[in-house]
């Protein structure tokens, strides 16, 4: 049975990712960094105190992790984010799998999104071959030197591709591993996914090379140039990836293991001052700093140091009539089942939340810190 279901999406048909209808170009989306700011507006305040604690928490030297959902890279905010962390306002990333998919999409072609209901009715949704293929083979091929899924992408995308080992050298390492008593070696197994991706799909070593025209509005190529951590923390299923025959859970599930704990590395660093802004993730931003706050704290407490209690803004659309400085609503409250302000109000840290645009946000918060 379990051979069955894996043999049964080998069988899925992609297209060409140019045969695609996508529904918006970088000319209708991308933001400049030196344009005028829209008006802050009811924001105006909330926005003035989010700056004053990222100016405080990089005064301190503490951190300032950015952790945003799809619709930051959607709405163009690349150039905006990416002059933040060149102005070394923001030491860490973090998004979903759409996050990075949309944003490598926008670098290859210049296009993104689909128009879902269409799509799936004819099968066709996600099922499109560049985009699977192309992030697989960077996160196979990073995690040999030991890249995460942010920046193994991020990588291919300013190489404009990489350079897959040679098979015969996949597999004498990996026969010598396996007849001495070298121990333990966590690049092993990648060494084997990769092998055995490279007989499946019959595909040829030696440099592999795919072309990032629009590569400079890159936010995750931004990030690797850079030298900022950018993690990427997706779930098996939720991303279009997942409709390509190529697709492995195994190397997905290793490239976001590694940017799981270099995300509790960037945590443990923001101690009493540092900053966690939360724009426009609903799930993957409380979910998972839930848990590395916690992991972070398990260490620091191994070591004899205090819990951490960074800021917490949290920016989503959604209008939220709470008062969290009050502390947690009452079960009955509709406000209780918001995750994105229940969470991170229970990190040991103050919160705040902007009901609002993110283009409202940043935009003004870039103009603000310059």
């Amino acid at each position: 049975m379990a051979d069955n279901r894996v043999d049964l999406l080998r069988h899925l048909r992609v297209r060409p990712l140019a045969e695609r209808r996508s529904k918006h170009s970088l000319e209708e989306i991308l933001l400049h960094p030196d344009d005028p700011p829209p008006d802050a507006g009811s924001m105006a305040a909330a926005i003035e105190t989010v700056a004053d604690r990222v100016q405080r928490a990089r005064d301190s030297g503490a951190g300032v992790i950015l952790a945003y959902g799809a619709h930051l890279v959607k709405n163009g905010l690349g150039p905006i984010v990416t002059r933040l962390m060149e102005s070394g306002w923001i030491t860490h990333l973090a998004t979903n799998g759409a996050g990075i998919i949309h944003d490598w999409e926008y670098a290859f072609q210049g296009r993104s999104e689909e128009d879902v209901r269409e799509n799936v009715a004819t099968g066709e949704f996600g099922a499109w071959d560049e985009t699977g293929r192309c992030t697989l083979i960077a996160v196979l091929v990073g995690a040999l030197g030991g890249c995460g899924y942010g920046e193994s992408v991020g990588r291919f995308i300013l190489d404009d591709g990489c350079r897959i080992p040679e098979r015969d050298e996949l597999r004498a390492v990996l026969a010598e591993w396996a007849t001495t008593s070298a121990g333990e070696d966590e690049l092993m197994p990648a060494r084997a996914e990769l092998l055995q991706t490279l007989i499946r799909f019959d595909l040829a070593s030696g440099e592999y090379p795919v072309m990032h025209p629009f590569k400079q509005t890159s936010l995750t190529a931004a990030a690797a140039r850079l030298g900022i951590p950018l993690t990427v923390h997706p779930g098996i299923g939720y991303d279009i990836v997942y409709n390509h025959p190529m697709a492995s859970g195994a190397a997905l599930g290793r490239g976001s293991h590694i940017d799981y704990q270099t995300l509790v590395g960037s945590v443990d660093q923001l101690g009493e001052s540092g900053v966690v802004l939360s724009v426009g993730s609903a799930v993957m931003a409380p979910q998972v700093m839930e848990k590395a706050v916690s992991a972070a704290n398990n260490l620091r407490i191994g070591r004899g140091r205090e819990p951490l209690s960074p800021f917490f803004a949290v920016n989503d659309l959604v209008p939220i009539e709470w008062d969290w400085s009050r502390g947690e609503p009452p079960i009955d409250s509709p406000a209780y089942y918001s995750r994105f302000c229940k969470s991170f109000s229970r990190l040991g840290g103050e919160m705040l939340y902007l009901g609002g645009d993110n283009r409202v946000l940043l935009q003004n918060l870039c103009r603000r810190l310059g």
